[in-house]
């Protein structure tokens, strides 16, 4: 059956694959397993069948579109500028409508619904939460797997929600909370309010917004998607720049585009956080610290370093404070956490991580900085107990106090 889903993969974006390979080496599946249908040219390939008839969208397509960890490296390294994200998002959603639409049924309430309900998910924190400190957590399958490189959660959950902070003559700026970010890693949140506050923004954190909806873009469902956008487009609204410091929500808000005028005007306002504090470094607004001679590994989200193009400016941080950069993985494999690819692959996303832990161990630093609390999760269910894993902005904000 062709394509049934309301924005199928457009011919055009297909036909702009020259399938001369140079994805190949940087592709993480096909790394792994050395299988043409598990990278993008492959891939593009099925996708390109389907959209002329050629095979139908069946169960071995679902398979081949769900391996891809979306990590997008293939777009960094594409001469052609093929927008594969996009791409592998409308094939999962075929995929999903029309292979297993009842199967996915709970993914779909869960990251079309639970995502967007507050309180459902500060419910589930707050359970989450009691279950760790009674050393429960690790212990209950699925979940456990999948928190075992969670923070320790703090008891009554703090949140950013609803907040302005800074001088209310300085440049507005509203801070995206987003949904897990908020009640699993607060403290993010606040180094980022400290640091632009104190480079001289205004911030707000408006409680109208909703999840970024990337997970259920990712995941293959489109409609959840789009009503996040829209709720975020409408909430976001105005001039004010929009400050993000998830590497993965940025990048799909950066990507609003696609959705609508509302939403285009959220992807041209939107920055990652390390861009904001950068700038300021740069300008004077934010200072350098004396150096410690102390290394920090850096490693590079996908969405932070391919989807946004985004790799000086964390390392401009971590030199502002102090530190001494290592580059955590210069081949820039995938850490294997992609939302919730290893519910599907799990063998394939503990590969990735144990590699990608080995690549940080071996820079002999215990202090890393991840722009992603998705990658972060990971790299702490591989790494050694004594090696701390924060956002940049936790670092060089730490390092601020520490100075006085």
């Amino acid at each position: 059956m062709p394509w049934v889903t309301e924005n199928p993969p457009e011919g055009a974006d297909l036909d702009a694959c020259v399938t001369c390979g140079l994805c190949l080496p940087v592709c993480p599946t096909y790394r792994l397993t050395g299988d043409e249908t598990a990278s993008p040219r492959g891939r593009l390939v099925a996708i390109g069948a389907v959209a002329i008839g050629s095979i139908d969208v069946d169960e071995r397509f679902s398979e081949v579109t769900s391996f891809c960890l979306q990590c997008r490296a293939c777009e960094t390294a594409c001469p052609s500028l093929v927008p594969y994200g996009e791409i592998i998002e409308a094939a999962r959603a075929e995929a999903i409508t029309q292979v297993t639409p009842m199967g996915s049924w709970l993914r779909r309430r869960v990251l079309g619904r639970v995502l967007a309900t507050r309180w459902i998910l500060r419910s589930v924190t707050l359970l989450a939460a009691v279950l760790q400190r009674l050393g429960i957590l690790r212990m209950l399958p699925v979940v456990g797997n999948l928190t075992t490189g969670l923070r320790r959660l703090e008891v009554p959950l703090p949140s950013a929600v609803g907040g302005a902070w800074g001088d209310p003559d300085g440049e507005p700026v509203i801070l995206f909370t987003g949904c897990v970010a908020d009640t699993w890693f607060p403290a993010i949140h606040a180094a980022t309010v400290e640091l632009l506050v104190r480079a001289g923004y205004r911030v707000s954190a408006v409680s109208s917004q909703t999840c970024c909806g990337a997970l259920a873009a990712h995941a293959g469902f489109a409609a959840e998607a789009a009503r996040f956008a829209a709720v975020n487009g409408r909430a976001l609204a105005g001039d004010a720049l929009v400050a993000v410091d998830v590497a993965g929500c940025g990048a799909h808000l950066k990507s609003y585009g696609r959705f609508g005028p509302e939403q285009t005007s959220v992807a041209g306002r939107t920055r990652d956080i390390t861009e904001l504090v950068a700038s300021a470094i740069a300008e004077g607004r934010l200072p350098m610290l004396p150096p410690t001679g102390v290394p920090v590994a850096v490693q590079d989200p996908c969405h932070l370093e391919h989807g946004q193009r985004i790799m000086s400016q964390p390392r401009e941080i971590i030199r502002a404070a102090g530190y001494v950069v290592v580059d955590a993985d210069p081949s820039g494999l995938c850490c294997g956490a992609a939302g919730i690819y290893q519910l599907d692959h799990p063998e394939t996303g503990e590969e990735l991580g144990r590699r990608k832990a080995g690549a940080v161990a071996s820079t002999g630093a215990v202090l890393v900085a991840s722009a992603n609390a998705g990658c972060e999760m990971q790299l702490r269910r591989y790494l050694a107990a004594d090696v701390r894993i924060y956002h940049p902005v936790e670092i060089y904000a730490e390092a601020l106090k520490a100075l006085g």
